[in-house]
């Protein structure tokens, strides 16, 4: 682990999903002794996000690819287990949940095709049940039709929010370059697509639409990080966190999106752990909950993709054996995570830690308040950042290693 203390800017962004209010109960409750007290105030805020759920409809005509942007969002191919069945036929005649594999508390909902004698537009909504969804993806696989804009108003009307996605793109792009090879333009091939797709809806009167280009087959391209980028921003914070942690591992943003969403959290982790159920480290004038830590250090692995599981998956997709992946990992805490080894990191955490001390009782609101217990705070707040640093280096070593491409 690096001994270097973070710029100043990581500490400003992590209060973005609890509130002054709080972190000034937090201080108060620090200030007069009542540690129990700040760390229910902020096991309150962790278990918060931690439950946050997040419902997300997916809906579109017969064959437009929904299921298979259902499956690929949440990292699965069309034949593996768990996954929503596609076809060229309508296969959804009922909303079919579909949770995602390590993130529970998100679930993907592929909704019966619009348009089909069974589910017309203007009682869609009510039969598929609209409450419960947060917002709506709407897919089309070659162009948006009336169906499209009347279900995008009456969404609008009922306060949600609704995203165009125009998919297999892929498709439509190799179809113009076998047609026209020589004066094939990738770029100016999607540009049409895109401003087709915005003429209609206009046609149609949807003001002001956007239309993100995706495939299924390779997520990580063409509009799949704007999408993302555009969902970041407009939802909620607890939602947010919950959204970008479930993303698969598909490009080095996505990763340092996470990276900075778990990042935020740290602090709060900390707190927690040298206050409730705290044990003396041996060789350390420090106390914490190594029960959290562990769990953490587990959470990080998995939500970067860097356990065995994710890891056996991610060689089968590529065509290369897992070993030759796991070569890009160096972090002892990504192959292992057991009660010696983290122990063994904290005693080693203690001398970086003390190195910024000074600087936390300035920069985090409620580190001056902790008095005897800053010490404690530092070392599993220097072990947490800097195993987070390490992690996200070894998944963005990984997918290199994958891909062989910086993606």
């Amino acid at each position: 682990m690096a001994d270097q203390i973070p710029p100043e800017s990581d500490f400003t962004e992590e209060y973005d999903i609890i509130t002054e209010e709080d972190i000034a109960e937090i201080r108060d409750a620090l200030e007069g002794g009542r540690m129990d007290e700040a760390a229910s105030k902020i096991l309150e805020s962790l278990e918060a996000l931690e439950n946050a759920r997040l419902d997300i409809a997916v809906t579109g005509e017969s064959g437009s690819g929904k299921s298979s942007f259902v499956n690929a969002i949440r990292g699965l191919q069309d034949d593996d287990e768990g996954a929503a069945a596609t076809g060229v036929v309508e296969t959804t005649m009922e909303p079919t949940p579909y949770p995602h594999p390590t993130h529970r508390n998100v679930t993907l909902w592929d909704l019966p095709g619009i348009g089909t004698p069974e589910f017309q537009s203007h009682t869609y909504l009510e039969r598929v049940g609209f409450p419960r969804y947060d917002f709506f993806i709407l897919i089309a696989s070659e162009r948006f039709r009336a169906n499209h804009a009347q279900l995008a108003r009456e969404i609008q009307a009922m306060g949600k929010r609704f995203y165009f996605v125009r998919s297999k793109v892929d498709a439509d792009l190799d179809a113009a370059r076998r047609r026209r090879p020589a004066s094939y333009s990738e770029q100016g091939v999607l540009t049409q697509i895109r401003d087709d797709c915005c003429r209609r809806l206009l046609a149609e009167g949807v003001a002001s639409p956007t239309v993100f280009l995706l495939s299924s087959w390779e997520l990580g391209s063409y509009d799949f990080l704007a999408l993302e980028e555009t969902l970041a921003k407009e939802l909620p914070g607890h939602k947010r966190h919950t959204f970008l942690l479930a993303l698969p591992n598909i490009s080095l943003g996505v990763l340092q999106r996470k990276k900075e969403a778990m990042q935020r959290q740290i602090w709060k982790l900390a707190t927690i752990s040298c206050s409730v159920a705290a044990v003396p480290i041996p060789g350390l004038s420090v106390a914490c909950d190594v029960t959290i830590l562990i769990k953490t250090l587990s959470k990080y692995r998995q939500t970067f993709g860097l356990d065995d599981e994710s890891l056996c998956k991610l060689a089968e997709k590529v065509g290369k054996p897992v070993e030759d992946i796991k070569e890009a990992i160096k972090s002892p805490l990504a192959r292992e995570i057991s009660r010696d080894l983290v122990l063994k990191l904290l005693t080693k955490a203690g001398g970086g830690a003390l190195m910024f001390i000074e600087y936390l009782a300035s920069t985090v609101p409620v580190f001056g308040s902790m008095a005897a217990g800053g010490i404690s705070f530092a070392t599993t707040y220097y072990m947490l950042r800097s195993f987070l640093d390490e992690v996200a280096r070894d998944a963005h070593s990984v997918l290199i290693k994958a891909f062989e491409t910086d993606v």
